[in-house]
């Protein structure tokens, strides 16, 4: 009996170390997930930026800044899957904020260079007559 006691014991013990080992895996394999989608999106805001997008783009900006900025706060609450999703819709955020500056950035040259053969042309058709 002594021996069925001391056996369950160790099965308990062993099923409670199991479980503990599991869940702090887990728990670091979250910490690891949020951590690399921030950086991601820290990335991803940044890019924005040299892109002009504060100027360019600024609701998609402001949106794609506090995503991040609450990220950081779900990540610090340890509240990784809050985190995540945050640190994604950061993301999106900012790369349609950078692309949105890169296509006014586009816009913007594609309309100096149509006044700019405007003018070519007008001066062309001064000196033929």
């Amino acid at each position: 009996m002594k021996n069925t006691l001391m056996h369950r014991w160790f099965q308990t013990l062993c099923v409670a170390v199991f479980a503990a080992a599991f869940t702090a895996g887990c728990a670091t394999t979250e910490k690891r997930d949020v951590a690399s989608q921030l950086a991601v999106a820290k990335t991803a805001v940044a890019d924005a930026v040299s892109a002009g997008a504060p100027e360019l783009a600024p609701v998609e900006f402001k949106s794609a800044q506090e995503n991040l900025d609450a990220a950081e706060k779900a990540s610090s609450a340890s509240n990784y899957k809050n985190a995540i999703r945050l640190g994604e819709n950061a993301q999106l955020n900012a790369q349609l904020a950078g692309a949105k500056a890169r296509a006014a950035k586009a816009q913007q040259a594609a309309d100096a260079l149509r006044d700019s053969n405007r003018t070519l042309q007008d001066e062309m058709n001064r000196t033929a007559k």
